[in-house]
């Protein structure tokens, strides 16, 4: 089988067959993607996915709506907890990011609805021959950063976004040469 370049461990390469690039509807792996792509700034992704079941465990899965009562208590447990990240910034907005989360749902019924209206609910697939030829950011990543932004999210740069967008299958960016292209 062929596969993106990067797709280079046992991590990435479960990641690329199965969730990277696949277009993706569900709320809670909505949310999940957008932590997951904001936790790791300035880190590896092979280092978050190392770090996904133990964020899952100490989130509750990912569950926004629990997330979002978290008070300075659970906050301090999080911070407590081996193997997360113990970056304050990043920690605090896990937890208003759900809040946000929850805001961008009630006014447009479904985060999925929110996300997908931004390219009328079809994903794009680019056509790159290497992966070194995908942008960093793209003017739709910073669009839609700005409008997170505006909303109250945080860790949602415009870098950060392209990468949730190819998370989420709103961008295909496998290389052509890849099966999954």
């Amino acid at each position: 089988m062929k596969r993106c370049v990067w797709a280079y461990s046992d991590e990435l390469r479960e990641y690329h067959d199965h969730v990277w690039g696949i277009p993706q509807h569900d709320e809670v792996m909505l949310y999940k993607m957008l932590i997951l792509e904001g936790l790791q700034a300035g880190l590896s992704w092979e280092i978050i996915l190392k770090k996904e079941k133990a964020y899952e465990e100490a989130l509750d899965n990912f569950d926004y709506q629990k997330i979002a009562q978290y008070d300075e208590d659970k906050y301090n447990e999080l911070m407590n907890t081996p193997l997360l990240i113990k970056n304050k910034l990043k920690m605090r907005a896990i937890i208003s990011n759900a809040k946000a989360f929850i805001a961008v749902q009630k006014e447009f019924n479904h985060f999925d609805n929110y996300i997908w209206s931004f390219v009328d609910f079809r994903p794009i697939k680019h056509c790159y021959e290497s992966s070194k030829d995908v942008p960093a950011y793209d003017e739709l990543s910073e669009h839609i950063s700005k409008d997170l932004k505006k909303r109250g999210f945080k860790f949602v740069g415009p870098t950060i976004i392209y990468s949730y967008l190819q998370a989420i299958g709103i961008y295909n960016d496998h290389e052509r040469s890849c099966d999954f292209y």
